[in-house]
């Protein structure tokens, strides 16, 4: 199996980063939606529409995306050779993964809130909230391009 893993190494990071990118989308996406959605009044037809685009956005993208992500990026790191398991950087940038999927569990109980009209959060958390995945993603690229 790491025979197999290793001659298409190239086509699964390709794989690993595209879809890091289409979560990585979603996820800068949905939280700004939820600011938005805090704009207008429960139960209307701009809520409801919110509500849909909130539920496509994580269930159809943002899900699939992330679990692409997970299963790409772990052939990869099952190559021998390919990760230095004592560095720091990779147990750094593991850890911001984590957290970003972390963010992801979150931004679904959200999502379930706004879908029971049950928003527990103003406008500013998720303005605030919406700044956590872009912090992480530095950390997450620079960890992995420059090594520190």
């Amino acid at each position: 199996m790491t025979d197999f893993l290793a001659t298409y190494q190239s086509w699964i990071l390709s794989l690993h980063i595209m879809a890091f990118i289409a979560w990585m989308a979603g996820t800068f996406y949905l939280p700004r939606l939820y600011v938005y959605h805090c704009q207008v009044v429960p139960g209307s037809d701009e809520s409801e529409r919110f509500k849909v685009m909130e539920r496509k956005l994580l269930r159809q993208i943002m899900t699939p995306a992330m679990i692409v992500t997970f299963l790409a990026g772990g052939a990869l790191a099952s190559i021998p050779g390919l990760i230095d398991w004592n560095a720091g950087w990779w147990w750094a940038k593991l850890i911001c993964v984590f957290g970003l999927a972390g963010f992801h569990g979150a931004c679904g109980t959200w999502r379930r809130g706004f879908a029971e009209d049950r928003n527990q959060h103003p406008e500013k958390f998720y303005r605030i909230a919406n700044e956590v995945p872009t912090i992480l993603m530095m950390i997450i690229v620079i960890m992995i391009i420059v090594r520190p």
